[in-house]
């Protein structure tokens, strides 16, 4: 885990001071999801609005691969012109955060345990291509883990802990994980407080006898409606975020991004992608973002059907739906699957290519805490 300055500003000085947020992640990429998952985030011209406490609206930055390291022995940082301020942890954050799973539970070797959930869980591409890396069981376990916090399901006794993964054995029963107090762990402020000692499965964890019932699965939707693209309700475009908003126009491909005619361009590419989404709706996948639910439409720019790029559409209270944004396909993957694995054909793990910049840093065997 590490720690990112994230820079935020207020709406009445949009980008003229810059305050910095002490986020603590895995990877930058997860560190800007932090910071935008922390507040009541709504899209509008300008960018990722963030609704704060007393009605102040602040921004974030989400051009990710600019973020930088925070350092413990600074008190605070620069950036450029901008504010000197001191570092909280709770600028971007709120105080009831959940706890990264990396935090709550040591682990020993981590990278050993999610081979041998991915082992134990039904078969799924858990890496994107070229790489084996399982980064994508990484972030879903992590984000899982927040979920459930979120709705109170990490069952906590004096002696043990246990949460439902949400996935499924090769005999369909669901996955738990089972914790016991870390006796090397002490105090208030003492970190891993539990001791990881297993995926379990439903019989698996009925051997154990515990006293509590096995806890529910992480809940992301309760309208199944939210899930499928509706054809009769209408589309209304963000043109302007999607072609001038910096993080958002590099994820597009040269061909628009050089193109005399970019916007319209990008409107005949969305305008063949929803012909495409209303003659067959499965192919509308959908994502789970900032607690609700959005879909993902492919966009292909070039001559081929390998889309470049996956449209956000965001259903509104009157049913038509807002197209805010536009992701990479790792990202579109890595939202889609809290929900369940993708089975849309343009939306397959095995094909694409990580091209993001986040590291994969990950707890493993150089912990030095240990059961006793």
């Amino acid at each position: 885990m590490k720690k990112y300055l994230v820079p935020m500003w207020n709406y009445k000085n949009h980008k003229e001071k810059h305050h910095l947020a002490i986020i603590e992640a895995e990877n930058k990429y997860q560190a800007m999801l932090i910071a935008i998952g922390s507040h009541n985030v709504v899209l509008d011209d300008d960018g990722w609005s963030i609704e704060m406490p007393k009605e102040e609206k602040w921004y974030i930055d989400y051009d990710y691969d600019n973020y930088k390291e925070y350092h413990p022995k600074e008190s605070f940082t620069h950036l450029g012109n901008n504010d000197k301020i001191n570092i909280t942890n709770n600028l971007a954050q709120k105080e009831d955060l959940a706890v990264s799973i990396y935090d709550y539970m040591y682990w020993g070797d981590y990278n050993a345990q999610i081979k041998s959930l991915a082992e134990k869980a039904l078969a799924e591409k858990w890496s994107f291509e070229g790489k084996d890396d399982y980064s994508i069981l990484k972030n879903y376990l992590n984000y899982t883990f927040k979920k459930l916090q979120e709705e109170n399901k990490v069952i906590e006794t004096d002696e043990y802990c246990v949460f439902n993964t949400g996935l499924f054995s090769h005999y369909y029963k669901p996955i738990y994980v089972y914790g016991e107090i870390n006796l090397k762990a002490s105090g208030e402020n003492a970190s891993q407080k539990w001791f990881f000692k297993g995926f379990k499965d439903e019989y698996e964890l009925g051997k154990l006898d515990l006293e509590t019932n096995s806890p529910e699965r992480a809940d992301y939707f309760s309208d199944p409606n939210r899930l499928i693209f509706n054809w009769h309700n209408e589309v209304i475009v963000n043109n302007r975020h999607i072609l001038d908003d910096l993080n958002t126009n590099k994820r597009l491909p040269d061909s628009i991004k050089n193109s005399d005619i970019p916007l319209e361009t990008l409107n005949g590419v969305i305008g063949k992608a929803i012909e495409k989404i209303k003659a067959n709706y499965k192919l509308a996948v959908p994502h789970y973002y900032k607690n609700k639910i959005q879909l993902l439409v492919p966009l292909c720019f070039g001559k081929n059907e390998n889309p470049d790029v996956a449209l956000v559409l965001d259903q509104q209270k009157n049913g038509n739906y807002l197209a805010t944004t536009c992701l990479s396909m790792e990202m579109a993957y890595i939202d889609a699957r809290l929900i369940a694995r993708p089975e849309s054909n343009w939306l397959m793990a095995d094909h694409i290519i990580d091209n993001s910049s986040y590291d994969q840093e990950f707890i493993d065997d150089s912990n030095e805490a240990e059961n006793e």
